[in-house]
């Protein structure tokens, strides 16, 4: 029996197990959102702009570890997506995007909305298909979900033009893909790993540097063991946060440009620094020549190209993270280091540089101060919510005050910090778990970019909580004028703004105005209690800034403090 391409379309996703699609709908992906309407068990949910769409299951991804799927049309519903694409290529994020495309007779004439997205997006995607025959197409989608998910994840773009989806093929969907050209290495190499293991007994100022690759390839569990049983501090990226519980003594918070006094100064002297699942990218490093001048550096990446890209690395080790770390566990524990002991002298010098710069920030009467806020927000949900973030201040004061618990619980654009990520996000992330408190930490300009998808949120009673920090200013970019322009504040101030109250309102959701701190704590309760989306608009001061902070082309440890 011969059914259609778009039939194909809904079963290739189905035995994949996808059970969400975020999409818009336009004249040539029609044939396949009919197939969907046939197939109720495939839920989609109609978001309001196609880079919300990316976005949303960008967000999904990140919060459960599956493939994100986005579905749009053509000419400018796929031109649409590239932000949301690019954002999650930057981050290592399994995502894919169906896109429509004109029928193939009509490829390259400048037909209505025809755009050539395979070629818009090469620079950004891991892989990218443009299907001609409808015979090709479930291994197409079976091979796009294994590159976008296998090795260092990446979105994938599948191109799908409309009579491919309305011809007709037998359906035979492939039970295992194998890709001549693509084959990632995930066993980590013994003998690397044995040297790291006696390097690691030898190093006097040992440091783990991790990132979002230890998230993504599930390998915090192995992380967590090696942590506890080499006493070895640990300090995250901004992309790592929440691979290693916050509240634990070993681990020093985020390093870099905006990370902790005692994180810059523990890997500026450090004389071994164990690299996982990073990339050494500008903001972790600063000047590169001055970047941990007295250390060796080992780099675990299932990546090759990854390692020695920034940093000249002395022993590389290329593998899956959970491998290499389970390898690695296995190792250490036969090697007869009294680990604690040998530790305890580096681990009392970074204390003494947490006692002399601990974060903090000065209180005011009548006064909120978006610490605070950010504070309030782990008190009231005790650390237990998803939490996604805009792009600038906001986005830095989460990452320096939420307490994490547990990966995947953090959701924010790292790489291409992308304004606008977070809400669209946060609704990926409630998409998938209906059950859990979900808050979007936002900026007053940043959640402006997507605010249309309150309208997301309300037709599908996903009670995602907005709580913008509202300084009245485009705050980074205020932030820097201050210190580096002179003061002179040119188009970065957004007091004319909506009522957020109102605006919350008009789609359905609850609104508050808070602008005293006790006010804070119970309008994030009233929020949660209410279970429908909601936003939380704090008035907070306007010209406060993040500290620490590495000024642009600076080394790390040379930081401006509040």
């Amino acid at each position: 029996m011969e059914i259609s391409g778009a039939e194909i379309f809904v079963k290739s996703l189905q035995k994949l197990k996808v059970d969400l699609i975020f999409g818009y709908p336009g004249g040539v992906v029609l044939p396949v959102f009919d197939a969907l309407y046939k197939n109720p068990k495939l839920r989609h949910m109609l978001v309001r702009h196609e880079q919300g769409a990316v976005h949303m299951a960008d967000g999904y991804a990140r919060a459960t570890g599956k493939v994100g799927v986005a579905l749009v049309t053509s000419g400018p519903g796929a031109t649409n997506t590239v932000t949301g694409i690019a954002t999650a290529f930057m981050d290592s994020i399994p995502i894919v995007v169906f896109t429509g495309q004109v029928p193939t007779a009509l490829i390259g004439n400048d037909a209505f909305q025809e755009a050539d997205i395979v070629g818009i997006t090469r620079p950004c995607v891991k892989h990218s298909y443009l299907v001609k025959d409808v015979k090709d197409l479930a291994q197409t989608i079976a091979e796009a979900f294994y590159i976008a998910s296998s090795g260092k994840p990446g979105p994938v773009l599948v191109d799908l033009p409309k009579d491919v989806a309305t011809n007709e093929t037998k359906f035979v969907f492939p039970d295992k893909v194998k890709l001549r050209s693509y084959k990632p290495n995930k066993e980590g190499h013994t003998k690397q790993i044995e040297k790291l293991a006696k390097l690691m007994g030898e190093a006097i100022k040992p440091v783990f540097y991790v990132g979002g690759g230890v998230i993504s390839s599930n390998a915090s569990v192995e992380l967590r063991k090696l942590v506890r049983h080499t006493h070895i501090p640990i300090t995250e990226t901004l992309m790592g946060l929440g691979s290693f519980p916050s509240d634990n003594k070993l681990n020093l918070g985020m390093l870099g440009m905006h990370g902790t006094y005692r994180a810059n100064m523990a890997i500026t002297h450090s004389d071994l620094i164990i690299a996982l699942g990073s990339r050494f990218d500008d903001r972790v490093t600063g000047k590169l020549d001055e970047f941990a001048p007295n250390a060796k550096i080992a780099h675990v990446d299932i990546d090759p190209s990854s390692i020695s890209k920034n940093v000249k690395v002395d022993i590389p080790v290329v593998g899956d993270l959970p491998d290499v770390l389970s390898k690695l566990n296995a190792v250490i524990k036969t090697n007869h280091v009294k680990w604690k002991e040998k530790n305890e002298e580096w681990l009392n010098q970074i204390k003494k540089w947490k006692d002399a710069n601990k974060l903090g920030y000065k209180t005011k009467k009548n006064v909120i101060k978006p610490q605070f806020v950010v504070e309030e927000i782990m008190r009231v949900t005790k650390g237990d919510g998803i939490y996604a973030t805009e792009v600038g201040q906001n986005q830095m004061w989460a990452a320096q005050y939420l307490r994490l618990k547990n990966p995947r619980t953090f959701l924010t654009s790292g790489g291409l910090g992308t304004m606008g990520y977070g809400f669209p996000a946060a609704i990926g992330a409630q998409a998938a778990f209906p059950d859990k408190v979900v808050i979007d930490i936002a900026g007053d300009g940043s959640i402006q970019m997507n605010i249309q998808e309150l309208g997301t949120a309300t037709q599908y009673r996903l009670p995602v909580i907005i709580v913008i920090l509202n300084n009245g200013f485009l705050g980074m970019v205020r932030q820097w004028q201050q210190l580096f322009y002179g003061g002179r504040y040119s188009h970065s101030c957004t007091e004319f703004q909506p009522d957020f109250v109102k605006l919350a309102e008009s789609y359905g959701a609850y609104g508050e105005r808070v602008t005293k701190p006790e006010e804070v704590g119970p309008a994030l309760e009233r929020a949660i209690e209410g279970k429908i989306p909601a936003i939380i608009d704090c008035v907070v001061e306007r010209e406060e800034n993040v500290y620490p902070m590495v000024p642009a082309g600076a080394p790390i440890n040379k930081m401006l403090l509040a």
